[in-house]
């Protein structure tokens, strides 16, 4: 009888099965999914068929059948009465400590972004003396985010690659990343599908800064509404709401989905016993969003070389359970280490300052930053006068355009795919899509894309309908 003990973080999915529950689609668990991108807590397609939590050990039979499970951590808040120099000089120690156990003497393949995540990276890889492969990503036609990547990766003297998404590759690749993910996430949101077989010939380990974002920053600021209303603010994707609620309506399921949304997040609150209301909604999103959503991309990487991730080890996750709040605030130890440690790549851009860095970044406010603001805006301008459209997000290289159009009505309007969900659904989600607010229902969009292949890719024998 096997024991599984689950990180407080899972990296992977490890799916049981449920004695006494019916071999039958989870139809309102695929309805949190249309909302918010990623199916919650333990729920699955199947209503049999569940993800071992996170933080638990677990008895499974020879069959697959979980037989008990019980939580060897809860996330907790016990700041430490010390100063932020103590706090950061903790944080250095262990970031540093969990990078060189994980990469040890192998090459490090790390992905650059104008952000602080991967730049903490690639300063505490350079100050371990690891080998270093670098790389980044722009969208065509799309801010070059690459250009502030390379500057880190020459200040930190790693070889580095750059590369530009370009329109259409989804269709040439979805059946490979359905097969990847399981089509437990949608299909728009890991670029680096586009340039998989390029990061094959890489050599070496993946360092990733997966969740560094999350834990190293005040949760909910200025947050003046109650936990409800801003979790769903903050996770009912733009768009999905109206699509969940219209499959719950055309599958006739009992109650509202609202109501059910509003229990399976007031219920997860409750479990979390932490008053400090940032403390609250990182652990809230460590035990949903990111093993739900976030692990789940992952596999992407995976697919083409083994995957580090400094920020998931259980010590760091325990680490920030006892560093006070006011200390992660506003990446307040990020930035500190990197002053401390590389004032060169601290002076580098920092993408969501920009064009301000690490050293400059609180004069982004008026007037310091209206120059960058005026000419950014006449820039903006001048593209929409000569027709060439700024790219920000990859659904808009993958939905638009007559040849994306085709390749995603065929997939969305396929006869198949009418027997598990009612046309009319599909049709006024991607009506709304093409006729009032592409940026508000393009999740919805994406949503029903991911359903379909997984649909089509389904044995129909197994379905109890």
């Amino acid at each position: 009888m096997p024991t599984i003990k689950t990180p407080i973080i899972p990296i992977r999915q490890t799916f049981v099965k449920i004695k006494g529950e019916p071999e039958e689609l989870d139809y309102k668990a695929i309805c949190v999914f249309a909302a918010t991108g990623f199916f919650w807590e333990d729920s699955t397609y199947w209503k049999y068929q569940k993800v071992l939590r996170p933080g638990t050990i677990n008895e499974i039979d020879e069959d697959g059948y979980l037989l008990s499970s019980k939580p060897w951590f809860k996330w907790y808040y016990k700041p430490q009465n010390q100063s932020f120099d103590a706090s950061l000089k903790q944080y250095e120690e262990l970031f540093e400590q969990i990078v060189d156990e994980q990469i040890g003497d192998q090459q490090a393949i790390l992905p650059l972004s104008g952000g602080l995540d991967s730049r903490s990276q690639a300063v505490a890889l350079h100050k371990l003396g690891k080998q270093v492969t670098s790389y980044s990503y722009s969208f065509q036609d799309g801010y070059k985010e690459h250009q502030i990547s390379q500057q880190v990766a020459k200040a930190c003297e790693f070889d580095f690659q750059a590369f530009e998404i370009p329109p259409n590759y989804l269709w040439k690749c979805i059946d490979e990343l359905a097969e990847i993910n399981q089509c437990y996430s949608e299909f728009t949101h890991p670029r680096q599908m586009a340039i998989l077989n390029e990061l094959e010939k890489m050599s070496g380990v993946f360092c990733l800064g997966h969740l560094g974002d999350l834990l190293f920053d005040e949760v909910g600021k200025n947050k003046k509404n109650a936990d409800l209303v801003y979790i769903k603010k903050n996770i009912i994707k733009k768009g999905g709401f109206l699509l969940a609620n219209s499959m719950w309506k055309s599958w006739d399921l009992d109650g509202d989905f609202e109501s059910y949304l509003d229990d399976l997040i007031l219920k997860s609150l409750r479990s979390i016993n932490i008053e400090n209301k940032s403390a609250k909604l990182r652990a809230f999103k460590c035990l949903n969003y990111v093993p739900r959503w976030s692990s789940i991309n992952l596999s992407v990487f995976e697919a083409a070389h083994t995957i580090t991730l400094p920020y998931y080890d259980d010590r760091m996750c325990e680490l920030i359970c006892q560093i006070p709040e006011e200390h992660l605030a506003n990446r307040k130890l990020q930035i500190a280490y990197i002053l401390q440690n590389s004032h060169e790549v601290a002076k580098i851009t920092w993408q969501d300052q920009k064009p301000f860095n690490l050293t400059n970044f609180h004069k982004n406010k008026a007037p310091y930053n209206l120059p960058y603001r005026i000419t950014d805006k006449l820039k903006r301008v001048l593209n929409e006068k000569t027709g060439r459209k700024y790219i920000q997000r990859n659904w808009e290289l993958q939905f638009l355009g007559k040849e994306n159009e085709k390749q995603l009505e065929s997939y969305l309007f396929s006869q198949d795919f009418k027997t598990f969900l009612d046309a009319s659904v599909v049709k006024e989600a991607y009506h709304k899509f093409q006729n009032e607010n592409q940026v508000y229902y393009s999740h919805a969009v994406s949503m029903l894309l991911t359903l379909s292949v997984w649909w089509s890719k389904l044995d129909k024998k197994k379905v109890n309908f």
